[in-house]
């Protein structure tokens, strides 16, 4: 250890006057902080834009590839047939939109047993409109697929009866009893 501290020290000596030792000039610190403060040229972030560009061809290729299509979607039926389903599919929404309207804590059990109903409605109905594009349109299919159509029609608006009812009933009730 001692002989590596009197190497040092002899380096030092040698080189001891040949340091800079020279003042700054004052206008060193203006210099160097315009230097700091010059814009530098911005850096080309490319990873910053592949995985933009990634997450926009994900996004692509799930709404062109999206697996949650509405099997009611005809590709195979004739025009009459897909008017037909679309003119109860709108009344059906309807009727759904009335429904959802009445929701309140008295009727929410009867709505949701009304919705699972539909449910298992719209699974049949599924299955209708599977079997149109595999055998295509004949009378018993299409039969079937109004005779669904209708029946979660007529459904709905049993479901809304009662419901109204159970509204005149409660309030009815409420006026006797004052």
């Amino acid at each position: 250890m001692k002989k590596k501290n009197e190497n040092l020290d002899e380096l030092f000596k040698k080189l001891e006057n040949q340091w800079d030792v020279h003042e700054m000039n004052s206008d060193h610190q203006i210099d160097f902080l315009n230097k700091l403060n010059k814009k530098q040229p911005k850096k080309k972030n490319y990873a910053t834009w592949g995985i933009a560009a990634s997450i926009a061809i994900l996004l692509g290729v799930s709404v062109f590839y999206n697996n949650n299509e509405k099997p009611k979607e005809f590709k195979f039926a004739s025009k009459e047939t897909k008017q037909t389903d679309s003119i109860f599919s709108i009344l059906i929404d309807n009727e759904l939109v009335k429904l959802k309207e009445k929701s309140s804590p008295e009727n929410e059990q009867i709505i949701n047993d009304a919705l699972r109903q539909m449910k298992v409605f719209d699974s049949d109905y599924e299955k209708i409109i599977k079997e149109v594009q595999k055998n295509g349109e004949n009378k018993q299919i299409i039969y079937a697929m109004i005779s669904n159509l209708q029946t979660r029609i007529s459904f709905l608006q049993t479901v809304l009866q009662r419901i109204e009812e159970n509204e005149n009933l409660k309030n009815t009730t409420h006026e006797k009893t004052l």
